[in-house]
């Protein structure tokens, strides 16, 4: 069987604020953030991973910058950025704003996969790119063990396309920074073998 970690991306600023980020802003971690990337790192530095995929986005390649440095195979797949928010990423946490996202939540709970914000991505959009993230991980035997660094709304698209749950079932998979879900691969079939573990964030220390 393959093994994938599929994990969040540590905490931004932005991330602190209640403010989204999407696929436009491309934000470093904060002190807390880094701090969530040194747990997960000592949590799981043993593991023999064979490969480590991350977004475009810099947010998550630093989250597992401690296994690139140890020398493993490192690739960029755009397909795993966040989904784009259009004119509301970047925007104050204000009562309007939240509004908005609860209606555009509302919209794809209620099956309207298309419903997408000016600008912006749909998660019927962000399913279809992680299509090829999807092949590349059925279609590679010789990574017997992957490290997957993602976004939180992309990551629930993600777990769906895995699993082939419909889009309105996004909202059962949780998803704090740094969160670990760990998947197998067998006999062309996903599952589920570890959800949702933050078991490396108890007693996290921020230097």
């Amino acid at each position: 069987m393959k093994e994938i970690y599929i994990i969040r991306h540590g905490e931004t600023e932005l991330n602190r604020q209640g403010i989204v980020q999407g696929r436009g802003i491309n934000s470093d971690l904060n002190a807390l953030g880094r701090a969530q990337a040194e747990a997960f790192y000592q949590t799981y530095k043993d593991i023999p991973f064979d490969k480590i995929y991350t977004s475009d986005l810099k947010r998550t390649w630093q989250t597992v910058q401690k296994f690139i440095d140890s020398g493993l195979p490192w690739e960029r797949l755009s397909g795993l950025d966040e989904l784009a928010w259009g004119i509301w990423e970047g925007k104050p946490n204000t009562e309007s704003a939240r509004d908005a996202f609860r209606e555009m939540l509302q919209s794809w709970e209620n099956g309207n996969y298309t419903a997408h914000f000016e600008g912006g991505e749909s998660v019927q959009d962000v399913y279809e790119r992680l299509k090829q993230p999807m092949e590349i991980l059925m279609t590679r035997p010789e990574e017997k063990t992957v490290l997957l660094c993602m976004h939180g709304r992309a990551m629930r698209v993600f777990l769906c396309l895995l699993l082939g749950k419909p889009l309105s079932e996004m909202i059962e998979f949780p998803h704090q920074n740094t969160v670990l879900y760990k998947m197998g691969f067998e006999d062309g079939k996903f599952t589920v073998l570890e959800f949702n573990s933050a078991v490396h964030l108890d007693g996290i220390v921020i230097e």
